[in-house]
């Protein structure tokens, strides 16, 4: 997913990854705020920024055709 996509989903702000995520019962809220707190020490520790999917892949919390299947709901729900 490139910068212009990121961004398409950053500006709207209709159910985000992490509650889709967790609706399709691939993660716990749990986990999800793990990821989220994850994600905020980077960006304070300047490291570089990654997307909630791929720390909850990098984690071992999904697989990569789960993030696709969250992504592909998400841009659906945006589509309406």
């Amino acid at each position: 997913m490139g910068a212009d996509a990121d961004n398409v989903v950053s500006e709207k702000f209709c159910p985000r990854f992490g509650m889709i995520a967790v609706e399709m019962g691939y993660v716990s809220v749990e986990q999800v705020r793990e990821a989220m707190a994850e994600q905020i020490d980077d960006d304070f520790a300047n490291r570089p920024h990654r997307l909630l999917g791929t720390i909850l892949v990098d984690r071992g919390w999904m697989t990569f055709r789960e993030v696709e299947m969250v992504l592909e709901k998400l841009f659906k729900l945006q589509q309406q």
